[in-house]
């Protein structure tokens, strides 16, 4: 039997299918803008370093921003999430200018994303990053140079997102 969120995970980052061949398309993301906040902390995602996620739950008309892709993770994995998960999307960091411009239109499907888990990298919000690639070459690199284990979505442990930390606010650097 698989656990209850690799099921809801397989459901909501991918298209539905009616079997009648007919698929209802997920939203696409949506650029970040200097307006977007970030759900959990209600602050303006653009002024964090790294990268970021947007999940879009069934029946909001907008996404939900997070300063941190550990935070998006922790939305996802947390067993309280509202809603149905229409799409989840995180910061392709290999295609970001820097780790304090991680980019506005990068996203690449939560659900496709090689993930860095245990970097000495931090976060948005302080806390330890999970870091996204679009490929699994640009992860190991970062992680050879970062430290860390390359990963999927559903091989992210829990505690890695949802777990207690010692918060570490990083300085913008270009």
């Amino acid at each position: 039997m698989m656990p209850r969120l690799t099921v809801a995970l397989l459901f909501a980052l991918g298209a539905c299918d009616d079997g009648g061949g007919d698929r209802t398309a997920r939203p696409d993301p949506v650029p970040l803008t200097a307006e977007a906040t970030g759900h959990f902390c209600g602050m303006t995602v653009t002024t964090h370093p790294g990268p970021k996620a947007q999940v879009h739950v069934a029946g909001l008309p907008e996404p939900l921003f997070f300063s941190s892709v550990r935070d998006g993770i922790a939305f996802l994995k947390s067993p309280e999430t509202l809603g149905a998960i229409a799409a989840a999307y995180v910061t392709d960091m290999g295609a970001a200018e820097s780790w304090a411009e991680p980019g506005r239109d990068n996203w690449i499907s939560a659900g496709n994303a090689h993930f860095v888990v245990g970097s000495a990298r931090r976060g948005g919000m302080g806390a330890p990053e999970i870091v996204p690639f679009a490929t699994s070459a640009d992860a190991a690199a970062f992680a050879a140079e970062q430290g860390g284990e390359v990963m999927t979505l559903d091989a992210i442990p829990e505690a890695a997102a949802l777990g207690a930390v010692d918060l570490v606010f990083e300085e913008r650097q270009p």
